[in-house]
C-alpha cells in the first residue's frame, strides 16, 4: 500500500518516540507534532489499517515490521539528506533537518544512494576538515 507523506511522517514520530521514550500512545504522537488529538486518532486507524502499526489494550503503539522497516527506511533517508546538506553544502544543521524533513518524502532510490555514497566517500573527510576548523 503507498503511504502519504502524512502517514511518512506520524511513523517516522512513532519511531523516534519509541527510541527514546520506549513507548508511545497517540497523545504523545500529538504533543510532538503540534497535531489534534482527533487527527492522530484518525491517522492511527489508518495506519493500523494498513498493517504498519499495532495499538494494544494500553493505548500503546507498537509498529509492525513493516511499519518498522519503513519508518527506519524514512528516518534513514531523512537524517542522510541533512548530513549531506551539512557536510557537502555546508548548510546550518537546524535549516537542513527541516528541509530533509520534506525532500525525505520524494527523493529518488538513485539520488538518495548518490547521497549515501557521497557521504561514504566524503563524510570522514569533512569531519576532519571541521575539527581543523573548531
Amino acid at each position: 500500500m503507498k503511504i502519504h507523506e502524512s502517514g511518512e511522517n506520524y511513523l517516522e514520530t512513532i519511531l523516534i518516540l519509541q527510541k527514546e521514550k520506549g513507548s508511545v500512545r497517540s497523545i504523545d504522537v500529538a504533543t510532538e507534532l503540534n497535531y489534534s488529538k482527533p487527527s492522530i486518532s484518525r491517522a492511527m486507524g489508518i495506519l493500523k489499517k494498513a498493517g504498519y502499526i499495532t495499538i494494544d489494550d494500553a493505548g500503546n503503539i507498537h509498529l509492525t515490521e513493516s511499519g518498522r522497516t519503513l519508518s527506519e527506511d524514512i528516518y534513514e533517508r531523512h537524517q542522510m539528506i541533512a548530513q549531506f546538506f551539512v557536510d557537502a553544502l555546508n548548510v546550518e544543521r537546524s535549516i537542513a533537518l527541516q528541509d530533509a524533513c520534506r525532500i525525505e518524502h520524494v527523493i529518488s532510490a538513485e539520488s538518495f544512494t548518490q547521497i549515501k555514497r557521497w557521504l561514504q566517500e566524503n563524510g570522514a573527510a569533512s569531519k576532519a576538515r571541521q575539527a581543523e576548523q573548531a
